[in-house]
């Protein structure tokens, strides 16, 4: 199990599966453009079938991001979200460095899309391919 400290004030973030709080992820990606109406199966399908990380503060999960990879060339990075109560904090920020220096993905090329949060994620290397996608070369 891998955790790292990511602030003073309690939070966490791991991407030990067994911490996620389906409930908890469902009702963060319910308050999201892209996935509000994901069925909670489906959200359960894609956590078994890729690379998660979970923010928490205490024990209570407050973040989410989920990762489709090869292991060998590329990953998509998806759903990542943060608890609108827990914003302004750089959790976003501290989540998204963890992903991309994780061992089994610095080497990697990333790709993603959104489509209001180009910000974030230039300033770890993701550049713009049109509206929506965004890639990041592999290091």
């Amino acid at each position: 199990m891998e955790i790292t400290d990511i602030s003073a004030d309690d939070y966490l973030i791991s991407k030990d599966k067994r911490l996620l709080q389906l409930d908890r992820v469902q009702g963060l990606l319910e308050k999201s453009y892209w996935a509000q109406n994901r069925p909670k199966d489906t959200i359960e399908k894609s956590i078994e079938n890729s690379l998660c990380y979970g923010v928490y503060l205490n024990t209570v999960q407050v973040g989410f991001a989920r990762v489709m990879t090869d292991y060998a060339t590329a990953y998509y990075l998806c759903d990542v979200i943060i608890d609108e109560a827990h914003r302004g904090k750089g959790l976003g920020k501290k989540l998204i460095d963890t992903i991309i220096h994780d061992d089994a993905l610095k080497s990697l090329s990333g790709i993603l899309a959104t489509k209001d949060a180009h910000g974030l994620y230039e300033q770890f290397g993701f550049a713009k391919g049109g509206d929506r996608y965004m890639s990041k070369k592999a290091d």
